[in-house]
């Protein structure tokens, strides 16, 4: 049976019928194939998560100074590129051009083809995350095109005692040609509930930063940097609490998960 680039490829066993599960980082694989690039990949390449609805890779990728990925091709793909350090230029074949600071969303739709390099100019690392989609079959026809969003010009709400900033729906200003919500939480310290799913939808949390716990069905789980959180629209709450900088990307897709 041929699978949709849109279906959810997990790795056997993996992932479970159950509404809340919790991975740490080491469950994914760290890649350092050349002097320049680390990479952590969460979603995509060798990790147990393979694809989510959709949604190819969700990885970080630390970029030396003065290094990075020079011309290279993308066909059929919505990317998104998230700066958590340093700043990243960003240059393609539609004239999109430009620095991406840290706390700035870069997309770039690559229609049919699109040529684009990224690349770390400064003295300090550049840290990344990079979030490949399928494009939409009824966006494929339109043309590559860039768009960059200043820090300031994302939207951002009060929850609990976190901020949480909307990158892709919820009134970001982000265009967006998936099927995906995305937000990023900061709790400096205090604690917020984990704000679930919709219905129609399931979560795939990302650490990016930090140290904290969330506890679910009286368990309590230890968050660290880059472990990986599923969760179900039926899980009953959630409370994430850290005495530290804490930051988490929460991406709603399709569900990827069975019911």
């Amino acid at each position: 049976m041929m699978t949709s680039p849109f279906d959810s490829v997990i790795q056997q066993g993996f992932a479970h019928n159950t509404p809340f599960q919790h991975y740490p980082a080491s469950a994914f694989p760290m890649v350092h194939p050349i002097h320049w690039l680390t990479s952590h990949f969460a979603v995509g390449g060798w990790s147990p998560l393979q694809r989510l609805s959709g949604m190819l890779t969700a990885h970080m990728t630390n970029i030396a100074p003065h290094n990075g990925f020079t011309w290279h091709p993308h066909r059929g793909l919505e990317i998104y590129t998230w700066v958590l350090e340093g700043t990243l230029y960003h240059e393609d074949t539609t004239g999109g051009k430009g620095d991406i600071h840290a706390g700035e969303l870069q997309r770039m739709f690559s229609g049919h083809w699109i040529e684009h390099q990224e690349l770390n100019r400064w003295d300090e690392p550049a840290r990344v995350i990079q979030i490949w989609f399928v494009a939409d079959p009824s966006y494929r026809n339109l043309e590559p095109h860039y768009q960059q969003v200043h820090r300031d010009a994302l939207p951002r709400a009060q929850h609990g005692d976190a901020i949480v900033t909307n990158l892709i729906g919820n009134g970001s200003p982000m265009e967006h040609h998936v099927t995906a919500r995305l937000t990023a939480t900061y709790l400096e310290t205090g604690k917020t509930t984990l704000q679930v799913p919709s219905v129609g939808e399931d979560l795939f949390l990302y650490v990016t930063d930090g140290a904290g716990q969330v506890t679910y069905d009286q368990n309590t789980y230890e968050l660290n940097q880059y472990d990986v959180i599923l969760v179900r629209p039926d899980i009953a709450n959630a409370i994430i609490e850290s005495d530290s900088d804490l930051h988490f990307l929460n991406f709603y897709l399709p569900p990827f998960l069975d019911r």
